[in-house]
This record gives C-alpha cells, sequence and structure tokens, in this order.
C-alpha cells in the first residue's frame, strides 16, 4: 500500500509507502483515528465502497466490490468506533451478525476507554426486524434499536424481550438522523461509524450530519441500476467536504473526506 495524499513536493519517499508492502492493523488504525473530541463532541464517518461508474453494490451486496485490503480497512474503521450504525435494509441483505472483538484491536480500546467491541445500532421505523437473529440475541454488547415515537409497540416489546436497547429518535415513526447521532453521542457512543446502506446514508447526509466519508474506489465497472452510495432526496446545496487522506492497492483508492 502507498499513500498519495497527503504529500507535499519535500515529502521524501518511505519504506511505508511501498507499494508491495502491507500495511499493519497498527498502521491502519492511526491512519483512520477519530479526531480528537471535546467533552460534549462527537464524529460520525460513514464507510462505503462504490466502482468506477458509481454502483455501491453489485447483485444487491456490496462484497462483490469489496477487496482484501478493503475489508481490513473495514475491520479497522470497526474495531475504532463505539457504535456501528447501520439500516435495518441492509441488516437483512448484508446477514449482519454482532461486533466481534479482536485482539489486535484490544490494548488500542482499553486506552481509549472503549468496551471490547462496539455496539450495533440499527435504524428503522417499522421494526420489520427478525430479533432472533444473533445481532440481537448473542452480541458482546446489547444491540441498539433505533426507532420513532410511534413505532409499533408489539415489535418494540419484541425487540427488549429478544435483549435489544431502544432508542427513541423521532416523534413520529421516522426516524430523525441528526438526533439519532445525539441520542447515541448521549449514550457515550460518540465515535459512530455507519455502513449505510444507500438510503440511510441519504438520510444522514440531508440532515447535514455527516463529520466524514471514507469511501473505497473499487477498479471496476458493474453497469445496471444499482443504487449509489447515498440515496433519498437532493439537498438544496451540495456539501463540500475537504480531502483528509488517499491511499492505493491494487488500483483501488482508499480515501476519506472530512467536513470543512
Amino acid at each position: 500500500m502507498r499513500r498519495l495524499f497527503p504529500v507535499t513536493d519535500q515529502t521524501p519517499a518511505s519504506p511505508q509507502d511501498r507499494a508491495d508492502r502491507e500495511w499493519s492493523l497498527d498502521e491502519l488504525a492511526d491512519a483512520y483515528a477519530y479526531p480528537a473530541l471535546g467533552p460534549d463532541g462527537h464524529w460520525l464517518r460513514a464507510n462505503m465502497v462504490s466502482t468506477l461508474d458509481g454502483a455501491a453494490q453489485h447483485d444487491g451486496r456490496s462484497q462483490p466490490i469489496s477487496g482484501e485490503t478493503d475489508m481490513r480497512i473495514f475491520g479497522t474503521l470497526r474495531a475504532l468506533a463505539d457504535v456501528v450504525v447501520v439500516g435495518a435494509e441492509t441488516v437483512r441483505q448484508e446477514g449482519y451478525r454482532p461486533a466481534r472483538a479482536r485482539e489486535a484491536f484490544a490494548a488500542r480500546r482499553a486506552a481509549a476507554g472503549q468496551g471490547p467491541a462496539p455496539a450495533i445500532a440499527v435504524v428503522t421505523a417499522r421494526m420489520d426486524l427478525d430479533f432472533s437473529l444473533p445481532l440481537f440475541t448473542s452480541p458482546m454488547v446489547p444491540t441498539l434499536v433505533v426507532t420513532g415515537a410511534t413505532a409499533p409497540s408489539d415489535r418494540v416489546a419484541e425487540a427488549v424481550k429478544a435483549g435489544a436497547e431502544v432508542v427513541v429518535a423521532g416523534d413520529g415513526a421516522a426516524v430523525d438522523p441528526a438526533r439519532a447521532v445525539r441520542e447515541l453521542a448521549g449514550r457515550g457512543l460518540r465515535r459512530q461509524l455507519t455502513e449505510g446502506g444507500p438510503r440511510l446514508l441519504g438520510q444522514f447526509v440531508a440532515a447535514d450530519a455527516l463529520d466524514e466519508l471514507c469511501l473505497t474506489i473499487s477498479p471496476m465497472l458493474a453497469a445496471g441500476d444499482a443504487q449509489r452510495i447515498a440515496g433519498g432526496p437532493s439537498v438544496t446545496v451540495p456539501h463540500r467536504l475537504a480531502p483528509a487522506s488517499v491511499l492505493e492497492e491494487a488500483g483501488f483508492l482508499f480515501t476519506s473526506y472530512r467536513r470543512i
């Protein structure tokens, strides 16, 4: 892997940036470290992958357009987060399981005051989820279900019975994305990571709640009518982000853009 940005004309070539050298997990964790947060601060980053022609999925899943290093970065981003926020449709399509503790990141998480694994927070209005799945019945830390105040009461009761924690982040059935971020932060889950899907990411973008986008650009073409990384209504004025880093390996570009 090699770093393409940030560099300057005065930056000497570094052995770390040889294209044929695999970065360690510690190096990846340093490269993707969350910014320092104030006492009341929180940070929502998204991790998504897209083909060259803008497809976020192939046959409804992101795995076919991913790669080995992308999955290592995926795991690193999870290991740095307090909570992974995901939409209900993505849970159903991708077969989400509980996050696991990883020994390689244990010391780093302990030093940051984090538990052994991040929580998973599922955003849903209809509560159309299978609460018998391991995601709800056997996580290391309880899975959170983020929903609106008028969510079906029987489904809320079923979620609680399965061991999930229900977080209300909307006055009606729908979830207010900005409120969801605040509610999670209020529970001490301040380093936040969303893995989509595109509909949920679009909601965070529209609410101007996204602080950082980690986007893997896959050197593939998919054609078809696959979703983009963010869907839903367009924003009135496009949100401008600033590049924070660009890494490259085997034709994949691993980019990070942050709120200006």
